[in-house]
């Protein structure tokens, strides 16, 4: 990576994208955000944008292995990055939704859904890295991800059933 400094070379849920840089058609602009990239070159719309300066946790991604705000961060910084989003969570062979994404469904975790993929990103991230959070934890690491629409209630009790179910 790095080699052509007109190319950017990602991971996105398993699959290599090579991307050329420039303002030519079919190619990504030097100021594109990873949250634009993956919506409207890539086509994966789960992650949402929102706020548009990293505030409200909808575009949050997994860049490896760490929770990120993708609209904070250009394309052309992720070379050679692996990156997750809400559409690589799902087992592609079953169909099967992922621990979280269960427990969220289990929960009524959701209302309008816009922010909902952001706040998974990020507890899946939250899980990977502390597959025990207590309540104080779980608090911390959503502070970063705004909902208007449901409870935080819901939202913490799914966080919990997918940390129990981790440690089954």
């Amino acid at each position: 990576m790095g080699e052509n400094k007109n190319l950017v070379t990602i991971t996105v849920n398993g699959d290599v994208y090579q991307l050329g840089v420039g303002n030519a058609v079919g190619e990504i602009a030097p100021a594109d955000t990873l949250a634009e990239t993956l919506r409207e070159r890539l086509l994966l719309t789960g992650t949402k944008i929102s706020c548009d300066e990293g505030a409200c946790g909808c575009c949050t991604v997994i860049m490896n292995g760490k929770a990120i705000p993708s609209c904070t961060v250009l394309t052309i910084e992720c070379d050679g990055a692996d990156i997750r989003t809400i559409e690589g969570l799902q087992d592609p062979n079953t169909g099967e939704l992922d621990k979280v994404q269960q427990a969220f469904v289990d929960h009524s975790a959701f209302q309008c859904g816009y922010c909902t993929p952001g706040i998974i990103m990020t507890t899946e991230a939250l899980l990977a890295e502390n597959p025990h959070p207590d309540e104080e934890e779980i608090k911390e690491a959503l502070a970063g991800n705004y909902c208007r629409c449901i409870s935080h209630y819901q939202v913490l009790e799914a966080v919990k059933q997918a940390a129990k179910e981790g440690s089954e």
